[in-house]
């Protein structure tokens, strides 16, 4: 219900996932966090060792409306992210045009391979130390390299992958993708998906410092899930809310604080108490309560997003390079 009001609301979507949208379903990002120590304030916790960890969560949230799509509880917090492979496959693969944004922690070749078997796309950070073979290259500038590559062990057999090299300031950052085609998903757009899959960590940080993920009370595995669970559940309304007033004020969601829209149904209460408002969303977007700091300063002017598959920048000012 919640994605579908996110569907159907016109505020401007990021041109990434508007282009992303074109050809998949879904793009999720996928990570894993490690809970907090429990608190050993109950009796039934005083014989807890200090600073035990509560375990480990993986979730799954919608890139473009941000929401959880599925979250996974492993009692050991030592649990790499391995661990969760078979659930993060079992449920791309039963859904329709996937695109997974993933973590490290995913780095995994033969895991890689059953996901694109089944038609599961993904996008993951290129390690420096990988060995591949070049078969194509697509694109070649000054800033850009777009290659069709091959990869694999002598065991499981070659598969190929598109290697996206951005080079950004004095770095570069190497992409990989199972999207062989760049009209698919063109070279920049991979390296804007992959950008915003901060946004799974900046979930991680509001559902533990806002909604209160890092007081673990209980020590039983049930009521520990319980509040997992709970707290997701706000977490989910908080965005919807956000994307509302995001779509009051035609701004993208990005663009919306969901800390200060927490923090805003503070004042909408008390205005509410007094009768002069109703609605908080109407209450949230109003300009005379800009004070509330719920729509984000742009700190940077916006960057114009290059969609070309083949992008040439080989004839752009040296300036203008090193600014994009």
């Amino acid at each position: 219900m919640l994605k579908q009001r996110w569907a159907q609301r016109t505020r401007p979507v990021a041109p990434s996932i508007a282009y992303g949208l074109k050809s998949f379903d879904h793009i999720w990002a996928a990570d894993g966090s490690v809970l907090e120590a429990l608190f050993r304030k109950l009796d039934s916790l005083k014989d807890v060792p200090v600073g035990q960890l509560a375990g480990k969560i993986c979730t799954v949230i919608e890139l473009g409306s941000q929401l959880p799509v599925e979250m996974w509880f492993h009692e050991d917090s030592k649990a790499h992210d391995c661990q969760f492979l078979d659930d993060l496959f079992s449920l791309a693969q039963n859904a329709s045009k996937v695109l997974l944004v993933l973590d490290r922690g995913f780095y995994d070749f033969e895991w890689w391979r059953r996901l694109m078997e089944h038609s599961v796309a993904f996008i993951i950070l290129g390690k420096s130390n990988l060995s591949y073979r070049v078969v194509n290259t697509l694109s070649e500038s000054y800033g850009l390299t777009d290659e069709i590559i091959e990869v694999g062990t002598l065991a499981s057999g070659p598969f190929q992958l598109r290697l996206i090299s951005i080079r950004k300031g004095k770095g570069t950052y190497r992409y990989l993708t199972s999207v062989l085609d760049p009209h698919v998903l063109p070279p920049y757009v991979v390296a804007d998906l992959y950008a915003r899959r901060w946004r799974i960590e900046d979930a991680f940080h509001l559902v533990k410092r806002l909604l209160g993920l890092s007081y673990l009370w209980t020590g039983s595995l049930n009521g520990l899930q319980l509040q997992i669970w709970a707290t997701w559940i706000m977490y989910a309304v908080l965005f919807d809310l956000s994307d509302a007033v995001a779509d009051a004020v035609q701004l993208p969601l990005d663009r919306i604080s969901p800390e200060m829209v927490w923090r805003g149904l503070y004042h909408f209460n008390t205005a509410y108490n007094k009768g002069i408002a109703t609605d908080p969303i109407v209450y949230l977007a109003a300009p005379e309560n800009r004070d509330l700091s719920v729509i984000k300063s742009l700190r940077k002017p916006l960057k114009i997003l290059d969609l070309s598959p083949f992008p040439d920048d080989r004839n752009k000012p040296l300036t203008q390079l090193k600014n994009t």
